[in-house]
């Protein structure tokens, strides 16, 4: 006798005629012989239900949202030396004044760079909210509106620190966007990134095959408060970043991302790709909120200053202090003069508290300092030789030539350096016992980059006089006149006096 066998896929197909005869209600005998009605179908029901929704929520956005998106695309013209066919040394010194003798002044040709970028707008006046990378040296500015009409775009305003800027363009009762309150933000919140990616919502032929219409990108918030690294020739201040999977292509730059209320909680300013991933980041848009109103009204963005170089809590340095945690900001340098200098602050106390409010990293007390108005008097609890003091400090407003990541702003003879704090040891892999300043960027053409200085390179003495921090730097190249001898750890050099 053969005994037969069920397939699993048999038993599929009888499960799924026997649902069928029973008119959708699943008859399944339960251990005591009575029956038992399945919820599969409605829970489908649910699931379908659920997902429609979510997708008209998407359509709704892209509706309500949409029309007030630009796209902005940006001209800018440079001049640049067009060198003789036959001298390859052209350019390089001392071979161009030699060849001008001969030649003359060596001609130059315009090249002309067009930039795209998104933008929102923020006022039905006129006003359009973008990042000031995109509109960075910008001789002409066109932005597209949704309905495919074109503006010439002027800057009311611009920041380089928070990478945001203010268009205005010649035009009214604008569909606006509304700005939502970021710190709401949640990881697992939907999202939608909002833009013009790689300048299909361009008006011309572009426009004849895609549209003006901006695009739309939906995903989830990834993370809150991330961090991207700072950049040592432009002075930008990427911290308290919104980070999402929507993907953010070349031209999303300055768009919105939008939460499913309909309201701007980011603008989006930068994209990573890693290996097989891409990762999205949002100024949020609390940050935005508050400089776009100082741009808008064509104030100057101004931001609070204690005057300290700082870096985070090492595990050394907590077992060298005493601490039972690495929660706490070490100050290693007080410039002099300073709002901190005046109140009694000191190099190598812990700040464990601004004004009331807890640090635990460095980037946490730079980001309360910077939003405290100058001249608001605020309390800095530190821990000195284990002990705790609170000061009162009044705080001031951030020079432009100093940067509160512990370098000159202001470059000397084309140098820009930097203290060796922990995040310039580790990015330069600095070895241990060396001191002095660390070179950061060298401008190109200027009297550093000619006698042969290169980022990384340790400046420990300059004319005989030792360089122990950022501060001994500064007096001495404070009333240096004529030519200065250097020394690196690769050597000493002589940095002429710029013409």
């Amino acid at each position: 006798m053969k005994t037969r066998r069920f397939s699993a896929l048999g038993f599929l197909a009888l499960s799924i005629g026997l649902l069928t005869y029973f008119g959708g209600r699943a008859q399944l005998w339960s251990s005591s012989g009575k029956t038992a009605t399945s919820n599969l179908p409605s829970l489908a029901q649910a699931a379908s239900s659920e997902a429609e929704s979510l997708q008209g929520a998407f359509i709704r956005i892209a509706k309500q949202v949409g029309p007030s998106v630009v796209s902005i695309s940006t001209e800018q013209i440079e001049r640049v030396k067009q060198f003789l066919r036959g001298h390859p040394f052209f350019g390089e010194e001392p071979f161009d004044e030699f060849f001008r003798q001969f030649y003359g002044e060596i001609p130059e040709r315009e090249l002309r760079r067009f930039g795209l970028g998104s933008g929102v707008i923020i006022d039905e006046r006129g006003y359009v909210l973008t990042n000031e990378h995109v509109v960075a040296d910008a001789e002409k500015i066109t932005v597209t509106l949704n309905d495919g009409r074109e503006f010439e775009g002027t800057v009311k305003g611009k920041d380089t620190r928070s990478d945001l800027a203010v268009i205005k363009i010649d035009a009214n009762k604008l569909p606006t966007a509304i700005l939502g309150d970021s710190g709401t933000a949640q990881v697992g919140q939907w999202v939608m990134a909002i833009g013009n990616p790689l300048g299909i919502a361009e008006i011309g032929p572009a426009a004849q095959t895609f549209g003006s219409e901006p695009t739309i990108s939906v995903g989830v918030i990834s993370g809150v408060n991330r961090q991207l690294p700072r950049s040592p020739r432009q002075n930008r201040d990427y911290s308290d970043l919104i980070q999402t999977d929507a993907t953010i292509n070349p031209g999303n730059s300055g768009g919105p991302l939008v939460n499913l209320s309909g309201e701007v909680i980011g603008v989006n300013v930068a994209i990573i790709v890693g290996p097989g991933n891409a990762y999205g980041f949002a100024i949020p848009s609390n940050k935005a909120r508050r400089v776009m109103a100082a741009l808008v009204e064509g104030k100057k963005v101004t931001y609070g200053w204690l005057g300290i170089q700082i870096q985070d809590i090492t595990e050394d340095v907590a077992q060298y202090y005493g601490l039972s945690e690495k929660s706490g900001v070490l100050i290693y340098e007080v410039i002099p003069e300073s709002p901190a200098s005046k109140a009694g602050l000191k190099d190598g106390d812990i700040i464990k508290a601004f004004d009331g409010q807890p640090v635990a990293h460095s980037r946490q007390l730079i980001d309360h300092v910077s939003q405290t108005p100058e001249g608001r008097k605020a309390s800095v609890e530190v821990l000195r030789e284990g002990k705790k003091q609170v000061f009162s400090v009044e705080i001031g407003q951030r020079p432009e030539e100093i940067d509160t990541a512990g370098r000159t702003g202001e470059s000397w003879r084309g140098l820009v350096v930097g203290g060796l704090s922990q995040e310039n040891i580790e990015r330069f892999r600095v070895p241990a016992g060396i001191s002095g300043v660390i070179v950061l960027d060298v401008e190109a053409n200027s009297p550093a980059d000619r006698a042969g200085l290169q980022p990384g390179d340790i400046i420990n003495e300059v004319n005989r006089v030792g360089i122990e921090s950022l501060s001994d730097y500064r007096k001495v190249i404070a009333a240096l006149q004529g030519p200065a001898l250097v020394r690196t750890q690769r050597g000493y050099v002589v940095i002429k006096q710029s013409e």
